[in-house]
């Protein structure tokens, strides 16, 4: 299965449109949940460092909350201040009830204040079409630009798992796979009560084959691969090694419970001081000695340090990340004199 362009017609007639590339690489080293039948935690969540804010009508709200949660959400949508952050509401799963009208009374009531839609719990690639076709539908209705609200998926069971990469392909509006490790864990009866800890008894990482068919069903497709929640939210050590592991692999971000996870999520999914000036440089280097003036080679020397353009394609992902992450680099680079 191709995934279509953003300039593909699709079977129905619909135009493919679907988020930028630029929307699909936006920040998201921290993704902090905040239930939506909170309005305290709502609007303190406003003032917190996080790159994402998802307010979340699944786990975080009880059934009777549901209901009232979704207008709160709207609330808070239409009257926050939400500057600088990506605005994501997660609704229930599509073998709930509650799905339909999640996305109808959010969709509709603060659609134009709305980035991205998180559906959980996906499990095949039509779950995401559905909610593809529901918010084109709600779009055209409204008179919202038709594409504009992306789609983040939620891995959280086998079947999901080896469905991602179809999941991955379903939408042009998709930019994020997310892991849900904790459903995960009980839909293949890890023996772990501690969400993203190891379990006993298995010396190897258990998670790495998850997370690494997450990530690569992502690169795949242009989209990030952002790691879920670590439970003992006042663990920060603990949320720094699992947190870092996802990082080490290339995950873009992991989700955050509490506010004492914020500054070290967004500290460890963003490249050091000395490996962003370090990529900036590789790039002005390479650009120099590629042009007509560096004298149009292929390769040159940095330094001690040969670089060529399989080193620009691996500085390009850190000084990505840098410049998303708002850092300036400390370094400036210098013709070299023959």
């Amino acid at each position: 299965m191709t995934r279509p362009s953003p300039a593909t017609a699709l079977p129905d007639g619909r135009s493919a449109t679907g988020p930028s590339d630029s929307n699909r690489l936006r920040p998201r080293r921290s993704c902090l949940a905040v239930p939506g039948s909170n309005p305290r935690f709502l609007e303190k969540a406003q003032g917190l460092p996080a790159d994402q804010v998802f307010l979340d009508l699944e786990d975080a709200c009880a059934p009777l909350a549901k209901p009232e949660a979704r207008h709160t959400i709207v609330k808070f949508l239409n009257e926050g201040d939400w500057t600088g952050k990506t605005r994501v509401v997660r609704v229930n799963d599509w073998t709930t009830e509650w799905t339909y009208r999640d996305v109808v009374t959010v969709v509709e009531g603060a659609g134009q204040n709305l980035d991205c839609i998180m559906l959980p719990k996906v499990q095949d690639a039509q779950q995401i079409v559905a909610l593809d076709l529901l918010l084109t539908q709600i779009e055209k209705t409204m008179g919202f630009e038709v594409g504009k609200i992306g789609i983040e998926a939620q891995i959280e069971n086998a079947q999901g798992l080896n469905n991602v990469n179809e999941i991955a392909q379903a939408s042009p509006r998709t930019e994020t796979i997310i892991f849900g490790p904790a459903d995960f864990m009980a839909s293949i009866n890890m023996k772990s009560l501690v969400v993203g800890e190891q379990p006993p008894g298995y010396t190897a990482d258990a998670y790495h084959y998850i997370l690494m068919k997450i990530l690569m069903a992502a690169r795949a497709n242009n989209l990030q691969a952002i790691d879920g929640p670590y439970l003992q939210i006042r663990n920060v050590e603990g949320y720094r090694e699992v947190a870092g592991r996802a990082a080490a692999l290339g995950f873009d971000g992991k989700w955050v419970l509490h506010p004492g996870q914020v500054e070290a999520s967004n500290e460890i999914f963003s490249p050091s001081q000395e490996d962003y000036d370090h990529a900036e440089l590789i790039l002005d280097a390479y650009d120099y000695c590629t042009s007509e003036a560096g004298g149009k080679k292929g390769s040159a020397m940095l330094g001690d340090e040969m670089i060529d353009e399989a080193s620009r394609k691996m500085a390009l992902v850190i000084s990505g990340k840098g410049r998303a992450a708002g850092m300036t680099r400390t370094s400036k680079f210098e013709t070299p004199v023959d």
